[in-house]
């Protein structure tokens, strides 16, 4: 497995940190979407989140019969990490099996990063590991999140 970065990048290190960090994320992302459980759709996604200590929580996609049930891997890998008390972000990969588009968050997902702030990398991946590169605010303009409530 290769890991390219998207052409013409010129923000690839920001951010999350040096280019091996960046790849460690993505693989983990990876990993994590061999543990999918997705009978229904067949479409296993993964997701690594790394916090600004540097843990990585995992986490995959579970679907459910009752479809409204099934969770998000990426929402998996946030709601492992909060309830180990970690809720400041520096980057999250996803992955899934697609060839030949990035994998993008559902709006759902979206907002449930926006909760953790706005300022941190999200890597959308491909099947063959090239990626690129976000923020929370670029995948979700102008957001109602926690600041909005006082």
């Amino acid at each position: 497995m290769s890991l390219v970065p998207p052409a013409g990048s010129d923000r690839l290190a920001e951010g999350c940190g040096d280019m091996a960090e960046i790849i460690e994320l993505i693989q983990k992302s990876h990993e994590a979407k061999k543990h999918s459980y997705s009978p229904y759709s067949k479409f296993r996604v993964g997701a690594a989140l790394l916090t600004s200590d540097n843990r990585v929580f995992t986490g995959c996609n579970v679907e459910n019969a009752c479809y409204n049930l099934g969770v998000c891997a990426e929402r998996n890998a946030m709601a492992k990490a909060v309830s180990e008390g970690y809720k400041d972000f520096k980057a999250i990969a996803i992955a899934s099996d697609m060839k030949d588009e990035f994998i993008s968050p559902c709006g759902g997902c979206r907002q449930f990063m926006r909760e953790f702030g706005v300022k941190w990398d999200v890597y959308l991946t491909k099947l063959d590991n090239t990626y690129q590169k976000m923020t929370v605010e670029e995948l979700l303009p102008v957001s109602f999140g926690p600041a909005n409530l006082s």
